[in-house]
């Protein structure tokens, strides 16, 4: 005999079978928005509307204010060279002013300064490594002996009078490394012996004569001791000279 078993009735929805409206079908797959740049296929979306739409405001920068009397902005600061204090101009004077032995005018070095004499340190060093002489060292550090040997010689001669600082005494002595910095550019083309030797011989007169007359006028009591100062300020380019030389 045949078992029986309950089956539950099946009921859809609307009281009938599903009908071909009722069926989900399938979502497509995602394609993006064609590009209206047809030069650039890739890119689907407008790069004008975007750009136009796209504002970027213009960064603004905060005002200096300086004592509260007013603002400063970038285009108002100083050159940067005039806040490192290097004045191109007053280098460019006494440069010119070194160039004639015969009419030096001792005014513009009452302003010392170390920029000048820095690049005709340097000027000199850069001649002698042409010839082949590494001396870089050896010319700062004669210059800092020089400079100390004039300013002790100077104020042992005037005593408590003697207003000849080292900081002038270094500025007075690069500037009027000139002759020696011309010197050792022109060593460079002169063949050896005799001539370089008479050369260097001017050469060392034109610096003496130069530094001896700025010491002369810009210190007190200088005039007195001409002769000794002279003779101080001799040795000092010799000795610079020795290095064109040898």
């Amino acid at each position: 005999m045949a078992k029986e078993f309950n089956v539950p009735p099946v009921v859809f929805p609307s009281g009938g079978n599903p009908g071909p409206q009722q069926r989900r079908l399938p979502t497509a797959p995602f394609q993006p928005p064609k590009s209206s740049n047809p030069g650039i296929p890739f890119m689907s979306f407008d790069v004008g509307s975007a750009a136009a739409s796209t504002s970027f405001s213009t960064p603004q920068f905060a005002s200096t204010t300086i004592g509260g009397g007013g603002s400063m902005g970038f285009e108002d600061e100083p050159p940067l060279l005039e806040e490192l204090g290097i004045n191109t101009k007053q280098i460019y004077q006494k440069t010119i002013s070194i160039m004639n032995p015969f009419r030096v005018k001792a005014d513009l070095h009452e302003d010392a300064d170390l920029s000048g004499p820095f690049i005709f340190l340097m000027a000199f060093g850069l001649f002698q490594l042409l010839a082949g002489k590494l001396h870089f060292g050896i010319i700062l550090g004669w210059v800092i002996m020089a400079s100390l040997f004039l300013y002790v010689v100077f104020n042992m001669l005037a005593g408590r009078n003697g207003n000849l600082d080292l900081y002038r005494c270094v500025s007075l002595i690069g500037y009027c490394m000139l002759p020696i910095v011309i010197l050792s550019a022109i060593s460079l083309f002169l063949p050896g012996g005799l001539v370089i030797k008479v050369v260097t011989g001017v050469f060392v007169l034109w610096s003496t004569r130069v530094c001896t007359r700025l010491v002369v006028e810009l210190a007190s009591c200088g005039d007195e001791h001409r002769g000794l100062i002279a003779y101080a300020c001799f040795l000092i380019y010799m000795l610079f000279s020795l290095l064109v030389i040898f």
